[in-house]
């Protein structure tokens, strides 16, 4: 007899049908979590009339009442099409500047010696629980005393501040595993501190960086409490454009529910895009 053990055909078919199960369940959460996307998107598709007479789902039963103009009346108004400028001004720089210099700090924290390091780093891991609410009003009188409050530097200024802590202690947490070996060969090779990390560290850490870049866009594109407060009131982001809509034309559904779904779609099209970085990022800092 083999050392293995035969499983009877009954338990192979229980095997089979709770994988089986596994992916049926899987599917129903995974459409679960797609519905109100779903029904965002044929709200957009459907006439104003039509939405306030019956739920989305109607479509299935009367597929006449799709149509693209809520998008044609979306791109006639400037105010939504401006606002979506205005975020990608603001979520493209603060995402990028967070990567950069989180990635230099976190670099030196993990491989480079300078005084007081550790003391250093611990302020930034003390910096991680400082709620974004206790910074308003200081700030906000800091930027209106040097002229960048309601402006779109001083909202990209104000998500770097507060993105930077979370980035620097995660990447020096995912640099500071990179194998030392590593690092004293490629010195040994003649490469100084600056071709080490773009070369060697960077890479390596790739899968980080990406779940870093996910989490600062995502945070910042979807941010309205700090675009409220600093973004220009000429040239808000969608999210505050969004809301003023609500408040100035209550019933504009045709306008709102486009502008909503391009609002939502374009953060879920850069997480999908990302999706396995991310996914690498995650399990490699569960593992180590």
């Amino acid at each position: 007899m083999s050392g293995r053990t035969r499983q009877s055909p009954a338990s192979r078919l229980a095997a089979r049908a709770a994988g089986g199960g596994l992916r049926v369940f899987l599917v129903l959460v995974g459409l679960f979590w797609l519905m109100p996307t779903v029904g965002l998107l044929l709200s957009s598709l459907r006439a104003p009339s039509d939405i306030s007479s019956s739920g989305w789902w109607r479509v299935f039963t009367a597929p006449a009442q799709l149509t693209t103009d809520n998008y044609a009346s979306l791109l006639d108004n400037d105010t939504l099409t401006g606002s979506l400028l205005s975020t990608v001004l603001i979520t493209v720089p603060s995402t990028v500047l967070v990567i950069v210099i989180g990635s230099f700090a976190g670099y030196a924290f993990a491989w480079m010696e300078f005084p007081g390091r550790d003391w250093w780093f611990l302020l930034v891991v003390g910096l991680l629980v400082v709620p974004v609410q206790v910074a308003l009003v200081p700030v906000s009188e800091l930027f209106g005393e040097i002229g960048i409050f309601e402006t779109t530097l001083g909202v990209v200024l104000f998500h770097v501040a507060f993105g930077l802590p979370f980035a620097i202690f995660l990447l020096r947490n995912f640099f500071a595993e990179i194998p030392r070996e590593l690092l004293e060969a490629a010195r040994l090779d003649g490469a100084g501190e600056i071709r080490l990390f773009t070369r060697v560290v960077m890479p390596l850490g790739g899968p980080a960086i990406a779940s870093l870049g996910i989490f600062q866009f995502l945070w910042v594109w979807n941010d309205m409490l700090i675009a409220l407060i600093f973004a220009d009131s000429d040239s808000p982001p969608i999210t505050v454009a969004l809301q003023q809509q609500v408040r100035q034309f209550g019933n504009n559904i045709d306008v709102l529910a486009p502008g909503a779904f391009v609002s939502m779609v374009i953060p879920l099209a850069v997480f999908f895009a990302f999706q396995r970085q991310f996914v690498s990022g995650v399990m490699a800092g569960a593992v180590k």
